[in-house]
């Protein structure tokens, strides 16, 4: 009977060696794959990338232009040349506004050709003042038949007032309805009438004034004095043709710092360490020469206004070439005999 062959404890240890070391083996391919995937896929990608970016140069290369044609140049040359058409239009209306020729300046010259204008006097007014418009319609201010002849000798007097907040209400009815009665307003349809918005008014009047009426000089008068007319155009006409007069009871103050109180300046840091107003003829009644009164209808929309009108109207004069004529007789409150106006 044939032994079976023994098998050692040694000769275990020597087969199951080739069991340990193929572990590692494995573990080692499977990180070779996952490998291999990863760059596949990432060569891959680029090639999706690649051929993506190349359909979009195609793409962007057949949307670019061609080479201008002789008449694509001409189109060019042409707009830009519209262009500069428009430049120089617009160049030759601003020195034509400058030189007098405005909004109605034929119907103005046509109807001015026999009788040139003296002034356009503005009397400020607002919508609960229609006691005080009577007041001064039976003293100083003409009206009816009276403020015809007036105007027959060049001289243009107007209520000026502007429209309520809430167009078309009962405050623009009642004007509107005075106006047709008495044919004494100017009434400034772009202007807001409040009292917020008095700094804005003088550039509104002006303006409209200059639209409307060609003259030698226009005057702005608040509604709480009383008027030598008659002096008042006796000064006019000697000043008459003198370009560049701002004319006024010339005056200068301290800024008001403090909010709450009566004339606070909301911008009153621009006025300098010293706090004080430059030189400004007083509110209640500014005379401008014809072609100041243009400067500042060229000029309206880019002209700054502050706390009140007469130092805004004062801060434009400062720019141009204005001259400043301090007259005594303007100065309402002064105890002068000679005087042209007084306090209401």
């Amino acid at each position: 009977m044939e032994s079976l062959p023994l098998t050692t404890k040694s000769d275990r240890r020597w087969r199951s060696k080739p069991l340990n070391t193929s572990k590692p083996s494995l573990v080692m391919a499977f990180f070779s794959c996952v490998a291999w995937l990863y760059v596949a896929g990432r060569l891959w990608q680029d090639a999706e990338n690649r051929k993506l970016l190349a359909n979009l140069l195609q793409k962007n290369l057949a949307q670019r232009p061609k080479v201008l044609t002789v008449e694509d140049k001409l189109m060019v040359l042409g707009c830009r040349d519209i262009e500069r058409r428009i430049v120089e239009a617009e160049m030759d209306l601003t020195l034509a506004k400058s030189q007098g020729y405005l909004k109605n300046q034929l119907q103005q010259s046509r109807s001015s050709s026999n009788h040139r204008l003296l002034a356009v006097i503005g009397v400020y007014t607002g919508f609960g003042s229609r006691l005080k418009r009577n007041v001064f319609r039976g003293s100083w201010m003409p009206r009816g038949d009276a403020l015809k002849k007036l105007e027959e000798r060049g001289v243009i007097i107007r209520f000026v007032i502007g429209r309520s907040a809430n167009r078309g209400d009962s405050l623009d009815r009642n004007i509107d309805e005075e106006n047709r009665s008495t044919k004494d307003f100017l009434i400034l349809e772009g202007h807001e009438e409040a009292q917020e918005e008095l700094p804005k008014k003088v550039k509104f009047f002006l303006s409209t004034a200059v639209q409307n009426w060609d003259a030698d000089i226009y005057v702005k008068v608040d509604d709480n004095i009383d008027l030598d007319l008659e002096g008042l155009i006796s000064l006019l006409e000697r000043r008459r043709g003198q370009n560049g007069a701002y004319i006024g009871c010339m005056k200068s103050g301290d800024v008001i710092t403090e909010e709450g109180k009566p004339w606070y300046e909301p911008e009153w840091w621009k006025f300098g360490d010293e706090k004080s107003y430059f030189r400004h003829a007083a509110g209640a009644l500014v005379i401008l020469s014809k072609n100041l009164a243009k400067y500042i209808n060229i000029n309206s929309v880019s002209l700054k206004t502050y706390a009140y009108d007469d130092t805004s109207l004062g801060s434009w004069m400062m720019g141009v070439q204005s001259t400043y004529i301090d007259d005594s007789r303007l100065c309402c409150s002064s105890i002068a005999q000679d005087k042209i106006c007084s306090l209401a």
